[in-house]
């Protein structure tokens, strides 16, 4: 977690939530929970130390869900003016969020209330995940009464709070096994006038895609039926992920058909190298064809792991159009310096080239330690 993203948690923060209770609440206990709140703090990250606010605003607040949720609601300010987040400063509202996720699952309705107001101001994506899980039905119900919202917040939460792989927060396994709920929200919504709203349809049905590919393309290629540009775009966002795994399905409704008489070859510069330096790379692509040939070309490195097997990464290449006997040329360049999420061996590493998914060798380059 970036420091600058932890550090925004800090006395002041604390300071301001404070504030703001006591202006909602004339009886809340302002010092109490100052000091409380800010004891501590610095020793979590980010998420913890939203966490750790929630904890001491439960402590301060009445016991009574109800009447603290009404409070947390007369606190709040101004509602968002435009779509995207604005920067760090919506998170203050992150422990408001917590607090109604963990201590109001018994109270359905004054629950929605509270994330219905809290998303026009930060987001309750996350805060409505446990509700999904213990009241499915209803909380569906109202998330489909959501998507006629005039509010763009309120219509965006629809869709990405129903996401089942959404980054931070815990999978939502029922709708991973059958995201057919999901997926009758997102009809109502993949026409949504807002591309704030429109990107994360798109990211949700990418999320889909990776449990259920299958469904994916389907819906994708019946989304394209009289589809306007605005859905043309979700249906190739959604579609990234299988694009890049070479799903020749998804290829295909985008309109990458055949291919197989595009050569592609690929020099390395330098043939060898070692571990901390850069490799470069150049792809170059000819339509042998006697048609106009259209694909996407990316390529996959074999990185060789600890135990000496070689696993496959996928990078970009381009999308070509090439006329017969035309040619173009991509070039990429590949660290092997440690990095966070790969550590680079040494060995002998096999390049593939994707031509609409269909794999093709290039050759290969060495590491040495």
């Amino acid at each position: 977690m970036p420091e600058q993203l932890k550090n925004f948690f800090d006395r002041n923060v604390v300071k301001r939530i404070a504030t703001m209770l006591r202006g909602a609440h004339p009886s809340f206990p302002e010092q109490h929970f100052l000091s409380e709140a800010a004891t501590g703090l610095e020793a979590h990250e980010l998420l913890g130390r939203a966490r750790h606010i929630m904890q001491a605003m439960h402590r301060a607040l009445p016991g009574d869900f109800e009447s603290a949720a009404g409070i947390l609601l007369r606190s709040l300010g101004p509602e968002r003016e435009r779509e995207e987040s604005q920067g760090m400063e919506v998170f203050i509202y992150l422990p408001h969020t917590m607090y109604v996720s963990e201590h109001g699952l018994g109270h359905f309705e004054a629950s929605m209330r509270a994330q219905y107001e809290l998303t026009k101001r930060f987001t309750a994506e996350f805060s409505i995940r446990p509700f999904l899980e213990r009241y499915p039905r209803e909380t569906l119900e109202r998330l489909h009464q959501w998507t006629k919202d005039p509010n763009v917040h309120i219509r965006r939460l629809v869709s990405e709070g129903t996401r089942p792989r959404l980054p931070w927060a815990s999978r939502l396994r029922a709708f991973q096994k059958d995201p057919s709920p999901v997926l009758a929200l997102l009809e109502l919504l993949k026409d949504d006038p807002e591309l704030y709203v429109r990107r994360s349809v798109a990211n949700n049905l990418n999320d889909i895609g990776k449990d259920n590919p299958e469904l994916l393309v389907d819906t994708c290629a019946r989304w394209k039926e009289g589809a306007s540009p605005e859905r043309l775009w979700i249906i190739g966002h959604a579609l990234r992920s299988a694009v890049k795994r070479g799903d020749t399905r998804a290829l295909s409704v985008l309109g990458f058909r055949g291919g197989g008489e595009l050569e592609v070859t690929a020099s390395f510069q330098p043939k060898q190298v070692r571990l901390g330096e850069s490799i470069g790379m150049t792809l170059s692509v000819t339509n042998r064809a006697k048609t106009r040939q259209q694909a996407v070309v990316d390529f996959a490195v074999h990185f060789i792991k600890a135990n000496g097997s070689a696993s496959p990464k996928v990078f970009k290449g381009g999308k070509v159009d090439l006329l017969p006997g035309a040619s173009c040329s991509f070039e990429k360049t590949i660290s092997f310096a440690a990095m966070t999420t790969r550590k680079p061996y040494a060995g002998t590493h096999r390049v593939e080239a994707l031509v609409n998914g269909r794999a093709t060798d290039l050759g290969s380059f060495t590491v040495v330690g």
